[in-house]
């Protein structure tokens, strides 16, 4: 079980997410479906406190001075992923928060769609299930890359 706490904990890591623990747990050797499913559920946890309180914290810290700079930098991650959403999606937003989620770019991860599906008043279910989705379709795509990549070192 102590093996799985590094990627459990990693995917947990704004922008790092999953996208980082699934490679540390192939590295480690760990094995492909349990790995697979620790990184989902550590990813998953966060999401619905950075639905429910993300923004109000952010926006309540934006103009501290010892928070000021980090707070207001995440609100504007945030307003742009949003407005990325907004303008792929029209009225597909729940399909667009799931790719935004799901394709394994930087600054496309679970914390940031949800912060983003917040700040432009999505309802929690929708937004829960599409970002679970996203971070399923990511899961996949970074397990399939790192078994590949790992099995050609």
């Amino acid at each position: 079980m102590k093996q799985y706490l590094i990627p459990f904990l990693v995917s947990m890591v704004p922008l790092i997410e999953l996208r980082g623990a699934i490679p540390i747990a192939q590295g480690m050797g760990l094995p492909i479906v349990t790995s697979y499913l620790v990184c989902i559920i550590g990813n998953m946890i966060p999401v619905p406190f950075i639905y429910l309180f993300a923004r109000k914290v952010l926006e309540w810290g934006a103009d501290k001075p010892v928070t000021g700079k980090f707070f207001s930098f995440c609100l504007e991650k945030g307003q742009k992923g949003g407005r990325k959403l907004t303008e792929k999606a029209g009225r597909g937003l729940f399909l667009a928060l799931l790719l935004f989620v799901g394709i394994p770019l930087p600054g496309t991860g679970a914390w940031t769609g949800t912060l983003a599906a917040s700040i432009l008043d999505m309802d929690f279910v929708p937004t829960i299930i599409a970002v679970m989705l996203g971070v399923l379709l990511a899961g996949v795509i970074m397990m399939t890359a790192s078994v590949v990549g790992f099995s050609l070192l």
